[in-house]
């Protein structure tokens, strides 16, 4: 069980550096998507914030989830598996940004869908 619970952490926590850099350079990131229109930049800027924000509500999930683990309620395994199949969409964004990346989330997350489904962890949850 420790080892789902440092899982869900790390991906929490590297969403959480996901959030923070798409709130921190929400126009630059805009301006690398869209171009440089002038028309349009701070309404662009105001979706990359969004997703941003989108983004760390998904990392405070995770972590929040994993810290819910010793209390053994089985409605905790059922959103640590949710949130890993959550997490899946992420590998395709950072696979366009760095491949090594991409394939490294895809593993991690596709243990989170797994992991809480294995029946040693259901017993564990009961």
């Amino acid at each position: 069980m420790k080892s789902l619970r440092v899982l869900m952490m790390v991906l929490g926590g590297l969403q959480a550096v996901l959030g923070a850099a798409l709130l921190t350079n929400s126009i630059a990131v805009a301006n690398s998507i869209w171009g440089e229109d002038e028309t349009y930049r701070e309404d662009r800027g105001g979706i990359v914030v969004l997703v941003g924000l989108l983004v760390f509500a998904m990392a405070a999930w995770g972590i929040g989830t994993a810290l819910k683990f010793p209390t053994r309620h089985p409605n905790v395994r059922i959103s640590a598996a949710v949130y890993g199949g959550t997490a899946l969409p992420f590998a395709y964004f950072f696979y366009c940004v760095m491949p090594v990346l991409g394939v490294m989330w895809l593993v991690l997350a596709g243990l989170a869908v797994v992991r809480p489904n294995q029946p040693e962890t259901r017993a564990w949850f009961r």
